[in-house]
């Protein structure tokens, strides 16, 4: 693609620099620049039309272009174009859409708190696991314990409790108190001969000893995904969770659901809590809860957490955290459109519905010889490429992936792991099409790797 000196992407590579990406590449290749969004497709600046087949990151649950989203953003900002949420002030819509998150949360919670970002509603949790141990007089039970390719964010704080090593190497991270446990991907991660139940049996353990060998009274809590997504979408084994949430029990160790990319219906319910039957004291969620048109997250925090928060705030005269932008009322008004959308239109009920037809695709391209394995839960999944000699691990994902591009579907590449997480509005139609076009891809790419 020749570039022009005045180019939207020439001035992209003068003056941008973008997320997860490699800045030297970006210097030669440019971006692909993405100019409007219909439903499931995206359209380039040249025409050309892609499936989202990430819903942009794992979060336009109804689609692009819905004018009931937009409408809410107008008649808003027309309204209260801004207010603020700190020294006991509020507006309509913060305080609308935080009655409905704790009516609608999936265990029992006591307040919602807003954030803009899952990262932020991550880095709070974090920083209110701490306030409540000095509350509490418990100064030193303040680590947190997180696992082996968890994602959660990439403030200082969140990335610490994310472990990728993308995310750590050449940041200094993570911070102390922070520690990671294993992985729950049976394939990668169990020795040999060991059983599902086995493996499952150890990474309760794994857990059990990392508590005891820091000591009871110094870890304050564990965080979680219901289900990896940015790991390389990691379903728990059967049983994984009953048996974490037994050791954290035991040893009074607070526990944090990060739903911030499985809830709003991704897995077939309302949470990914309800799905693997969870049991949390603190929730966090964002990404579909706006399906990504304003930036808004929330942190949900039950009464075992609140009641000792509170308590310390009176005792110091202030909750002292907030940011500007927390519970931004535009934001707010279209969270709670888009739930009404998902709600109404009953797109929990289409991904339970597309969901046989979605993971039964993933399981045909399972069958194909250059991959490994698939997995999937709801309407996002993923398929694993197998290695190949003359490859590292990770190098084969970002080659097959510019190739399904050329198909017209965007995904991710993980690693050797390409993601799928269209938004909840798809056809049984349009899944059809859109694993035919990686079927097609991944024919053209064995014809590359064979040439």
């Amino acid at each position: 693609m020749t570039i022009q000196p005045n180019s939207l992407e020439a001035r992209d590579k003068a003056y941008h620099l973008h997320s997860y990406t490699n800045a030297r590449a970006l210097e030669r290749d440019g971006a692909l620049v993405i100019d409007r969004g219909e439903g499931i497709y995206v359209y380039d600046n040249a025409g050309k039309q892609y499936i989202e087949g990430m819903a942009g990151l794992w979060s336009v649950g109804v689609g692009f272009g819905e004018s009931r989203l937009v409408e809410a953003a107008t008649k808003q900002m027309a309204k209260l174009p801004y207010y603020h949420t700190f020294t006991a002030r509020t507006h309509s819509p913060s305080v609308e859409l935080a009655e409905k998150l704790i009516q609608m949360a999936p265990v029992p919670m006591s307040k919602a708190y807003f954030t803009n970002s899952g990262s932020e509603a991550n880095d709070t949790a974090m920083k209110i696991v701490w306030y409540r141990s000095n509350a509490l007089g418990k100064p030193d039970k303040k680590k947190i314990i997180s696992r082996i390719k968890g994602y959660h964010g990439v403030t200082i704080a969140s990335a610490s409790l994310t472990g990728l090593p993308n995310n750590h190497r050449s940041f200094d991270l993570p911070l102390a108190r922070v520690l990671h446990t294993t992985c729950p991907h049976y394939r990668v991660f169990k020795t040999e001969g060991e059983t599902e139940a086995q493996f499952v049996e150890r990474c309760a353990r794994d857990l059990e000893d990392l508590i005891l060998k820091e000591g009871p009274d110094t870890v304050g809590a564990f965080i979680g995904e219901p289900l990896m997504g940015a790991g390389g979408v990691i379903v728990p084994p059967a049983g994984y969770w009953e048996a974490i949430q037994k050791v954290l029990k035991k040893y009074d160790v607070l526990f944090i659901a990060d739903e911030v990319i499985c809830g709003f219906g991704r897995t077939g319910n309302m949470f990914g809590t309800t799905t693997f039957e969870l049991q949390p004291d603190m929730i966090t969620l964002s990404k579909q809860i706006s399906s990504s048109y304003q930036p808004i997250s929330a942190l949900l925090i039950n009464e075992n957490v609140y009641q000792p928060l509170a308590d310390e705030s009176a005792k110091i005269g202030t909750f002292g955290h907030g940011v500007t932008a927390a519970g931004h009322p535009v934001a707010a008004a279209v969270a709670l459109e888009n739930i009404a959308i998902i709600e109404e239109r009953d797109l929990v009920g289409n991904v339970r519905s597309l969901s046989p037809k979605f993971l039964k695709r993933l399981q045909a391209i399972a069958e194909n010889p250059l991959v490994i394995e698939s997995r999937g839960v709801g309407l996002i999944g993923a398929f694993e490429l197998a290695p190949r000699e003359g490859f590292d691990a990770g190098q084969l994902g970002p080659k097959l992936f510019p190739i399904l591009m050329e198909e017209g579907v965007i995904s991710r590449a993980i690693g050797d792991s390409l993601a799928f997480c269209p938004p909840m509005i798809i056809t049984e139609a349009q899944v059809d099409d859109m694993f035919d076009k990686v079927e097609r891809g991944l024919e053209k790419f064995a014809r590359q790797l064979a040439a």
